[in-house]
């Protein structure tokens, strides 16, 4: 295997990720609940371990015959954004709690599992990122794709299962219902700027 291609790989892998997006900010308020966060972070990383696979095995191509596959998951993400952003400035308007780490868990495992796969697979810049992009410049490593795949699926790994579990570290300071509201509304923004570019994208 050719490290260099496999280290090009985890390095575009980890900066297409880095951008504070719905799904990262859903991965750190679940870290920060200590609520199913092994789960939410092996889903959200196996999704994009499917996504970039796919890309590099050319699934790219049809994605772009097809331009309804990103139509339909654009509107369809934008008013999941929406009805999530009006649960955040809910909750940040009129609940007042601190986080508790040992608290008990509020909400089921397999709500948040369909939350996390609704914030992953109706994004349609995660089918242009991960799919698209990657799945081209994948192609510039001819007999080298798969290390470059592999490269590109370890950075989700580490970076969904850092974010998750890294955010314990901050629970300190959530323990003050203030901090608590402020990532609520956060949340809140951060959704509805996303829900408004897909919109006009």
């Amino acid at each position: 295997m050719d490290y260099s291609v496999f280290f090009t790989g985890f390095t575009l892998g980890l900066s297409l990720i880095l951008a504070i997006g719905a799904q990262n900010a859903f991965v750190l308020k679940q870290g920060l609940k200590q609520q199913h966060v092994f789960v939410i972070c092996f889903v959200c990383a196996l999704s994009d371990a499917v996504l970039i696979s796919a890309g590099v095995a050319g699934f790219g191509t049809l994605v772009k015959e097809y331009p309804s596959i990103e139509t339909v998951s654009r509107y369809a993400g934008a008013a999941f954004l929406i009805v999530y952003a009006i649960l955040s400035f809910k909750s940040a308007f009129t609940q007042s709690h601190g986080l508790d780490a040992k608290g008990e868990e509020v909400g089921s495992m397999w709500s948040a599992l369909l939350t996390c796969l609704a914030f992953t697979w109706l994004n349609p810049h995660v089918y242009l990122d991960t799919v698209v992009l990657l799945g081209s410049i994948s192609t510039q490593y001819e007999g080298q794709q798969y290390a470059f795949n592999l490269g590109a699926v370890i950075a989700s790994f580490v970076f969904f299962f850092s974010l998750g579990y890294g955010a314990r570290l901050l629970i300190p300071v959530f323990k003050k219902p203030r901090s608590w509201k402020i990532l609520e509304g956060i949340i809140g923004l951060v959704m509805t700027a996303l829900a408004i570019n897909l919109v006009v994208y």
